[in-house]
Parts: C-alpha cells; structure tokens; sequence
C-alpha cells in the first residue's frame, strides 16, 4: 500500500466524494475528461466472471500499449504530483481518472489484483509497475525512472535472468514459450578446490541429483546385506567402487546439463556462459572466463543465482576442506572423513558415506537438523548413530593441518568445545564442512540499483509477486528472505513469475505446506508444521498428536530393527482435527510423504485419514490407522505386522 508523506491528506479510494478538481495538466492524455462518463468493462451484468476477465484484459491491453499509464483520482493531491512529474518531464501520458468512469470501483479492484496495490495513483512506465506516488518520485530521485521511460526496443531483450539453476531456467523457458526475447546468463565461480560444473545450477549438479543417487548406491549396499535372509548366495567379497559410482553419476549429469542447453536452444533462449553484474540501471556486464566483457540490457531482470557452501574462517578450511560442491566428483574415495555441521546437507553425505562402509564422524555444534521438527531429528541421528556413524556433540573446528598430500591425504583436525575449554585432535582423510550455504547476492553489482538486501543473511526480500524493491528486477529461488530453499518451489516460483509478467495469469506461489524428504539411510518426510512450530503457534492445549511407531515388512525377514519406524501428526482440534503438521520416519519416505502433501492442500482432517482404506502392506498405511494420542501416554511399541 501507498505510504503518503505526512503533510499530505491519504489518498483516494473508489467511491470516495470527489472534494476537488484538478486542472489540466499539460503533456497528459486524460481518457476520461470531466463531464464525460466512460466505461472501460463490457456491458452486461457487472459481477459476472466474464465480464471481470474482460476488464482484467482490457487494462493489461492498455498498460501493454501505453508508454505511461497513470491510474488516478481527479482530486487525488498525490496523483496530481504525479501527473506534474510527467509533465515536468515532458512525457504524455494515459491518465484514467477511476472517479470519473462509471466502473471506476471495479477498475480499481481488478488493478488491485493485478498489482497488489489498493490506492491510488498507480503508475505503469513501458508495462512496468513502477507503484504509487512515493515509489515514482523515488525511482525519478535514483535515475530509474528515467532509465524506463526509454522506449522498448532500447533494451536488448525482454527479460535477462541472472542464474542458470531450477528456478531460473523454469522462468526463462514460460518467459520464452509466451513469445518473449529472454537471455539466461550462468557462471560457476569454481570452488576453492577448483570444482566447477555445467547448467543447471545446485540441483542438478551438486545437489539433489547426485545425493540421492550415491542415497540409492548406500541403500543397495544394505539391500545385498538384507537378500541372504531372503536366500541369495553369493561367495565373492562384495566391496563398493567409488570410481565406478562417481563416474557413473557424472556420466548422467552430464546428459542433464545437455539436455538443459538444448530445451534453452529449441525456446530460443539465448544461454550466455558468463558472470552477470549490474552496472546501472536494466544494463548488465558479462564476464567470461577469459575476462572478455559484453553489455547487455533488457526490460525486466530475475536473479536466480542461488546460494554456495560455506566456509568457517579458520586456518586451514579453503585449502584443505572439501564442500558438497566437490564431493560428487572426487576423483578418489574420501576415506576416513569428518562432517562438521548437523544440517540436512551434513547428515546425508554421512549417511551414504558411512552406507559405502567408510569411518565417517559428525561433528556437531548444537542440535541436529534446525528448523526441523528435533523429535524426528533426534530419532534419525540415533538411528544413523546404531548403524556406525560416530557424533562428536558440543564441539567446533579451530583449525586444519595437512600432514600429507595424497588422494586422500590425511588431515589433523584440532576441535573444541562449545560449552567449554576442552580441545581434541584427530587425523581424517578427508574433511567435509556442511555448516550451511551463503546467498549469491553481494558481488552481482544490487547496490549500483538500489536492490535491497537483508546485510546480514545475503538473502532478498520480495513481496509476494518476487517483485523487489527495484519495480522491474524479480527473484526466485534460494536467495529469497524467509522462503523455503527447495527446488521444486524455485522451479513453481520461477515459472509462476513469467506467466504473470508475460502471460494472463495472476497466480502466485503458495509457499505453504511444501513437502520434503532428508534422504539419510533411514529418510525422514515431512510437510507442514513441526511439533515445535505448532505448539508455538497454535499452543500445545489446542492440538492433538497421533503417532506410532512401526515394522515394516521387508525388514521383518532380514532381520532388521522393530520399532525404529515413526509416523507422526500433528492435528488442531479447534479446526475438526485438521492436519497441520505430517512426519514419517521409515523406508521411502519421501514416495510417502508426497501423496499426503497433496491430500493436505485439500484440508485433510484426521477424519478423513480414518476414512481412507490403506494400501496393506505398507508403510504409508499406518496413517489410516492412528489411535494412540501423545497425550495419552499410552505405549506404542509393536508386536508384529498390523
């Protein structure tokens, strides 16, 4: 909403009485002049659904002819202003006064829509929302407005994206499929290792993709253990080859990074392997690894430049320490290996390290997995604890020494409490630092345009369109303030973006309740509210928690642990037992976890998980059987199959 300056009366909103004219102002091309009524919808019944799209139409068809679009009140003081700048700067504009056509209220609704803004003025410079009297006279003090009223085809394309990962291919592919000129610029800063890879940004390429995949290579490992219960022989020693696994996994990714370059060439999106940095306003400079620099500008931008490891500041961390940026594509198999850090990143990489049959140790400096609910938390470091992964708890690396070179070599690590004056040391081969990733926004020229970012985290904030605070200039993905940093939300997000910018769609991301799985060996999914976050939102009296724990079937005849499995949720009673909050722990959680998403964005209630008729035997039946309450106290071990 429009903040006015103090010393000016708050402006007008529809149906308000006019209390004053304003004159004529010079240079601008009222669409509707005092005396004469018009009407912008169709005729017919007001309310009807085609009649608000054929208004939603008519606007954005007038906003896409008009250099300027002044969306006013006659006698509006800060529409005025407005209209003078203008005027001030020579520049005709279309000024629709909306107490001065006979729909003007429906008018102001669907630009309400449209732009999430409810006052008026509202100003569109060359189809770009520039927002309402302040934000104008803020982008005239900083020269941006200046740099909009520039005609279209000044700029070279229609949209540059900054970031060749999930969410900004995803935006630059609907941008181009919706008949937009779009250039996607992608540069890997290679790691203090010297890592570096193709498009397609973390995901694809030290992400996801290669996790979940050496995920699979661990869970075969206990798959062969488990078949001689089942009655497979086999004689020879069975041992794991982590040449053969990585190269593999390379091999695939490799394929991913063509077929990313080769979706952008058949859209005619124009890919530029080149560092992207603004320079001044809708004008970037793109480097290359040579050093060459080009010049590049467009009308609309979207940083997409995710987020690297990183790194903690002691001696020895950037020489000798590896990251996930590097581990997928170690030559050579890491050996004896340190993780320092609890994060999701952290556990898994020692999940499926220790699945290879290395010695791997977590070091932890507070809790596992923050932000997650610490109850499954706790249950997925315990199980991963009786399977050989060793938990150095309460400790933090000073320092790292090499004490030989080699592939690997070994490490002395010198740590020390963080509750007190104890140290220790220890000799690793390799050391994997998974402490957490820092946004890819300080050195990508924001501060040349004024785009704010939080000092602190890196990260932007974006109202609810991933609109910045520069009117032309969006983000997706990672990068975003108090988002969640999951591919599939920059992929939604990014794609979203463009039909709204480009298309004649309003949709927007729904960031609530996104599913997600830690893929450690035994994978933890959830969606919705952790039990911490419910009770702090909804207070511990008002839910009821269901849970269970569980056996299943395929560990029955390997011989594998009963009552490790955990299924969980969280229910608000005041709400016919809707479920806030959904957690399993137990063998392809993720596969699970995804169908009950879906079930929970239709406002599933505890009801109607009793009423659904399970899938027997499975894993995922056990939530159409919940009886035991946590408040209850009541035992939930279990005897045998359900």
């Amino acid at each position: 909403m429009e903040r006015s300056p103090p010393q000016s009366p708050g402006p007008g909103k529809a149906g308000d009485a006019p209390n004053r004219r304003s004159g004529h102002v010079q240079g601008a091309r009222v669409l509707s002049p005092p005396g004469r009524r018009a009407r912008l919808s169709s005729p017919g019944p007001s309310r009807s659904s085609e009649a608000r799209e054929e208004l939603r139409r008519r606007l954005l068809g007038l906003i896409e002819r008009s250099r300027v679009v002044i969306f006013s009140k006659s006698y509006c003081p800060h529409s005025t202003r407005v209209k003078e700048l203008f005027s001030s700067l020579g520049v005709e504009c279309n000024v629709l006064e909306l107490d001065q056509v006979d729909d003007g209220a429906r008018v102001q609704e669907v630009l309400s829509e449209i732009t999430n803004q409810k006052t008026v003025p509202n100003i569109f410079v060359n189809k770009v929302h520039v927002g309402g009297c302040d934000q104008t006279f803020q982008a005239y003090q900083s020269g941006l407005l200046q740099k909009l009223l520039q005609e279209d085809s000044a700029y070279d394309y229609d949209l540059i994206i900054i970031g060749g990962g999930s969410g900004g291919l995803s935006c630059a592919k609907e941008a181009a499929i919706l008949g937009k000129k779009v250039m996607v610029l992608d540069f890997v800063v290679p790691s203090p290792q010297g890592t570096s890879w193709g498009l397609g940004g973390t995901c694809v390429n030290v992400g996801c993709i290669p996790k979940k995949l050496m995920h699979q290579a661990a869970l075969l490992g206990q798959a062969l253990c488990d078949s001689r219960k089942f009655g497979w022989e086999y004689n020879q020693q069975v041992r794991h080859n982590w040449e053969t696994m990585t190269k593999a996994i390379q091999n695939h990714i490799s394929s991913l990074n063509w077929g990313y370059r080769l979706s952008l060439r058949e859209k005619a999106v124009a890919y530029v392997n080149s560092y992207g940095e603004f320079v001044e306003h809708h004008k970037i400079k793109a480097t290359n690894k040579k050093g060459q620099e080009t010049y590049y500008t467009a009308a609309q931008f979207v940083i997409a430049t995710g987020e690297r490891p990183r790194y903690l500041g002691i001696q020895g961390d950037k020489e000798y320490c590896i990251t996930s940026d590097d581990l997928f594509s170690l030559p050579y198999c890491p050996g004896k290996t340190l993780v320092v850090g609890a994060s999701y990143v952290a556990l898994e990489c020692a999940g499926f390290l220790a699945g290879f049959g290395l010695d791997v140790t977590v070091m932890v400096r507070s809790i596992l997995l923050r932000g997650f609910d610490q109850e499954m938390a706790e249950k997925v470091g315990s199980y991963m604890e009786q399977h050989g992964v060793k938990f150095l708890r309460k400790f933090i690396p000073v320092m790292v020494q090499q004490l030989e070179k080699g592939s690997p070599g070994k490490l002395k690590v010198l740590a020390k409490s963080s509750e007190g004056t104890e140290t220790i040391e220890e000799v690793y081969n390799t050391v994997l630092l998974a402490i957490g990733r820092d946004s890819c926004t300080r050195k990508i020229g924001l501060e040349k345009i004024g785009v704010k970012i939080n000092e602190k985290s890196g990260k932007i904030p974006v109202n609810d369109v991933e609109q910045t605070n520069v009117p032309y200039v969006y983000a997706v993905g990672d990068i975003l303030e108090d988002k969640p940093e999951l591919t599939p939300v920059a992929i939604q997000s990014g794609k979203l973006l463009a039909r709204r910018l480009f298309g004649a769609s309003l949709e927007k991301c729904d960031y609530i309740n996104v599913p997600t799985t830690v893929f450690t060996p035994l994978e933890y999914g959830c969606c919705g509210l952790s039990e911490e976050k419910a009770i702090e939102v909804y207070k511990k009296e008002n839910l009821e928690i269901y849970h269970t724990l569980f056996w299943p079937l395929e560990w029955t005849v390997a011989g594998r642990e009963n009552n490790t499995c955990y299924a969980k949720i969280i229910c608000n009673k005041f709400d016919h037992d809707r479920v806030i909050g959904f957690h399993i722990l137990g063998p392809n959680a993720g596969e699970v976890t995804q169908g009950f998403a879906a079930a929970m964005k239709c406002g599933l209630t505890k009801q109607l998980l009793d009423d659904t008729i399970g899938i027997h035997p499975t894993c995922g039946e056990v939530f159409t059987t919940l009886e035991i309450t946590k408040s209850s106290g009541l035992d939930i071990t279990q005897k045998g199959c359900g």
